[in-house]
């Protein structure tokens, strides 16, 4: 499956629970959405949870369902989204604070400007997503990632060829490669691909869960809590795959970030089962001895690990 994974670094029983994974029959989850979807940003929390109990047992593929083919011809009524583009701009980050308030995930609304006259749509997006999984499979949701935090937290127009590809560097992928896919046409048929699954899926909304195990399948609808994914999970797979709680120590959490790299604080609570004061006092010590560093993000922040003056030979980045 795409994404980080663990690799052991909870301690002896994790590795003896990987072990025993691999002799369980794996279940993948169709996670059905589109970079720019704020009820799939506020689901990160929910996904990473599912791979950090479940280790390589569950595996997770991003199909691109393709929101906003034209905003000028979109039309949602509850949210009163569509229509002039720079208008739709203002519902659109009014209705993105208005989830972020309920599912923790920051948004920033100063200077947010998804659509223009020249970005009509979402699917640049979701090609670039594309292109990123042809180039390097194993950075593909990590890019969904950047795209998600670009679009949501930083207000950077992500409809813009320009900004896909700084964010593509940003992760160290093949620009050359990247941009080829993204020029001959490989990552937009691989997208309408992805289109097809979504409709033969009977999926009208994002995010949609299609839960696979063996020959049986279940849909889950929208945005959906950790309990709801484990009932099914443990349906599916006749209670044989069981999740493990990693234990709430300052030193997973360091290796959450580690494995992650930047992480809203919901993402933490959610996962370790902590309330956000425990989280925040965590981690507040591990700044102050310069292991992690706070970084602010519109209406909330996220944790990452603090660089130090360091050149990365691998990357050719040298960060202050």
């Amino acid at each position: 499956g795409f994404g980080a994974r663990w690799n052991g670094r909870l301690g002896a029983n994790q590795t003896i629970k990987d072990n025993a994974m691999k002799n369980q029959s794996r279940l993948e989850i169709l996670a059905f959405t589109d970079p720019v979807c704020t009820w799939c940003w506020g689901s990160d929390p929910v996904l990473r949870k599912l791979e950090t109990w479940y280790g390589d047992a569950v595996s997770i593929r991003y199909v691109m369902g393709g929101l906003v083919e034209d905003i000028r011809a979109f039309h949602d009524r509850v949210n009163g989204i569509g229509g002039d583009p720079e208008r739709s701009n203002q519902q659109i980050a009014q209705h993105w604070l208005e989830a972020s308030e309920r599912h923790g995930m920051p948004v920033r609304t100063a200077g947010f400007r998804l659509f223009s006259a020249e970005a009509v749509s979402t699917y640049p997006q979701n090609i670039a997503f594309k292109a990123a999984e042809l180039t390097n499979p194993a950075l593909a949701a990590p890019y969904l990632r950047r795209l998600r935090e670009a679009s949501a937290a930083e207000a950077r127009e992500t409809g813009r060829q320009t900004v896909l590809i700084e964010l593509a560097s940003e992760l160290g992928l093949d620009l050359a490669a990247f941009i080829g896919h993204l020029q001959d046409g490989s990552a937009e048929r691989a997208f309408r691909e992805d289109l097809e699954t979504t409709r033969r899926y009977g999926v009208r909304g994002f995010p949609t869960f299609a839960f696979c195990h063996g020959e049986s399948e279940t849909l889950l609808r929208g945005y959906q809590s950790f309990p709801a994914m484990q009932a099914v999970i443990g349906m599916l797979s006749d209670g044989k795959l069981q999740g493990q709680a990693p234990q709430a120590t300052p030193e997973n959490l360091l290796a959450f970030i580690r494995t992650y790299g930047r992480v809203a604080p919901v993402e933490l609570s959610t996962t370790f089962d902590l309330n956000s004061a425990d989280v925040e006092k965590m981690l507040t010590e591990a700044a102050r001895t310069g292991l992690v560093r706070r970084v602010d993000a519109g209406n909330g922040y996220f944790w990452e690990l603090a660089s130090s003056p360091v050149c990365d030979a691998e990357s050719g980045v040298c960060t202050l």
